[in-house]
């Protein structure tokens, strides 16, 4: 699509902040007005319209695209997106680990084990570890917990946590970078999230196509925690 605006600006609106094209506001997608809660969020969104050439490129609107899924689905039902987050914590990436007996588990205990111990010491739950490939469901009480945090959450921040959990298959992942307060942090996070991946791509070598797509699955994970911290403010 042709650009068709010359100035980009932010305004307050009700409620919130709302990016504006020559002076009209934006919508989303089902044509609710796109008012964000805080002027950081606004002046992100603003800047994808503000950097476009001639031509508009769809893949540069990744923030606007979590804005409308906020505003379009999230905020429909914060309970429903609570609980198909949540969900994740019953099978995260970071609980399950290798057989004692291989190197892989040792390196497992080294990078996740303290992040999920801080994650239990934080939220005060406890999460079943496990060897092996065998689901073992995680305690009623530990799930309620999880669930109940999410549940006190915007639709801004869910939608961009339901994306970062997505990423990294892990529920303690996307919540620990959701509190990280440096992008440093939120990258180790990540990189902690890749362990087995890296270390089977370290086995049996690298190959251009898949470390292209590690790479952007990096670069969404990183954009959506940018997102939740100008939700924030």
């Amino acid at each position: 699509m042709k650009r068709f605006y010359d100035n980009v600006a932010v305004q307050k609106a009700d409620g919130g902040w709302q990016v504006t094209l020559d002076g009209r506001g934006l919508k989303t997608v089902k044509g609710v007005p796109q008012i964000v809660p805080t002027a950081t969020l606004a002046e992100k969104l603003a800047a994808e319209w503000d950097i476009q050439g001639e031509k508009l490129d769809p893949a540069q609107f990744s923030l606007r695209d979590m804005t409308d899924y906020a505003i379009d689905v999230v905020g429909t039902d914060i309970a429903a997106q609570a609980q198909k987050i949540t969900a994740f914590g019953d099978t995260d990436t970071l609980l399950y680990r290798a057989d004692p007996d291989e190197h892989l588990y040792a390196k497992q205990q080294e990078v996740w084990e303290p992040i999920v111990a801080a994650f239990e010491a934080r939220e005060g739950v406890e999460l079943v570890r496990v060897s092996g490939i065998m689901h073992r469901p995680q305690s009623d009480e530990a799930l309620g917990k999880l669930r109940a945090r999410l549940e006190a959450m915007g639709r801004f921040e869910l939608a961009a946590l339901e994306s970062m959990t997505s990423l990294a298959a892990s529920l303690v992942i996307a919540l620990s970078a959701a509190d990280a307060g440096a992008e440093a942090d939120a990258i180790e996070l990540w990189r902690a999230a890749s362990l087995e991946e890296e270390w089977q791509a370290d086995l049996w070598g690298r190959d251009l196509e898949a470390e292209d797509r590690r790479a952007k699955r990096q670069s969404d994970f990183l954009k959506a925690w940018e997102f939740i911290r100008a939700a924030r403010g």
